[in-house]
């Protein structure tokens, strides 16, 4: 090139797999400016050699030649995995299963086969008097049965299976329907369920509930949780056993005063829980979901015969070496 000029592509690799063509002019040292003096080095390339590299200005392509752009290799996608939970029908279509919980209680799965085996009887009062036996099978439509359901459960808070038993017969023996409890009077309805505990107040929640079934849904009772427990005098373990009784849908873990006590002696939940809502969530953590329609009834069975809220026997429980608390941990 004349007047001393060079014109230079240079390939500059920085940091890894990406390359920059970097093209300019590179002034020849020897050629004098003024004096016979070394003409200096033009700004762009100063910059570019201080840095450790060329800076990429553009510059104008000289005539004739080819402009060249930037050129930058395509870096290979990442795939990243999602694992999620399938919802009801996916199973086996390409899901992949979530992974085993970080935390999960030691022995469990032993303490759990041990309830089972002194379980095997199926003879505490859930299995013969629990929601699954209080409704009538035979009544049509199936609202009917469910809404029996959810009054047997409404009834069971606070009181002994034989008592809500007593009384869920009482009622059926009128005819137990949403028209028929609109029609009866407070003061019939609460000596029909007596002596079920708070029955007062239940009698009020009955008669609230039963209204808003008959305006809301028809006469039918609502299929969510979210929609049960804003039933007066619903609560989280009655609408988790609703759906599951109900609607055969498992939507949680039915926790009640057993299963609370429990999961606590055994320590099922990495924290002590205070509550039996607050033991749910524990419990929904870890527990697998294949378990949570189980535990219910296993659990409340074991509290009501062996796993006594006062003076448990311990040396009839075949978890006596597993457990904490008969261990006096």
């Amino acid at each position: 090139m004349g007047n001393g000029v060079t014109f230079l592509t240079i390939y500059v690799c920085i940091r890894g797999p990406t390359c920059f063509l970097v093209e300019g002019l590179l002034w020849d040292s020897a050629i004098s400016e003024d004096d016979g003096a070394p003409a200096p080095c033009p700004a762009w390339m100063s910059a570019g050699l201080a840095r450790g590299g060329f800076p990429q200005t553009p510059k104008a392509p000289r005539e004739g030649r080819k402009s060249y752009s930037p050129v930058k290799r395509r870096r290979k996608a990442r795939r990243l995995s999602v694992a999620y939970e399938a919802s009801e029908g996916e199973e086996g279509a390409g899901a992949e299963c979530l992974q085993t919980p970080s935390w999960q209680p030691q022995d469990w799965r032993q303490q759990l086969d041990n309830i089972r085996t002194m379980r095997s009887g199926k003879d505490a009062p859930v299995d013969q008097l629990g929601a699954e036996h209080c409704f009538d099978p035979s009544a049509s439509p199936k609202q009917v049965q469910r809404y029996q359901v959810l009054l047997s459960l409404m009834l069971s808070s606070q009181t002994k299976d034989q008592v809500t038993a007593g009384a869920m017969q009482r009622l059926r023996a009128r005819g137990l329907t949403v028209d028929s409890i609109l029609q009866t009077d407070d003061s019939t309805l609460g000596t029909l369920i007596y002596p079920v505990g708070f029955w007062r107040s239940k009698v009020k929640y009955i008669k609230q509930t039963t209204a808003i079934l008959q305006q809301r849904y028809g006469g039918d009772i609502p299929a969510s949780v979210a929609e049960l427990v804003a039933l007066p005098g619903v609560g989280p373990k009655m609408a988790h056993l609703a759906m599951a009784v109900a609607w055969g849908t498992v939507s949680g873990i039915a926790v009640d005063t057993h299963v609370h006590r429990i999961a606590n002696r055994l320590r099922w939940t990495k924290e002590a829980t205070r509550s039996p809502e607050e033991t749910r969530r524990a419990l929904e953590e870890w527990l697998p979901r294949e378990l949570w329609r189980e535990i219910n009834g296993l659990l409340v069975g074991f509290g009501q015969q062996t796993c006594l809220p006062v003076r448990p026997r311990c040396q009839a429980c075949l978890n006596r070496a597993l457990c904490p608390a008969a261990r006096g941990l």
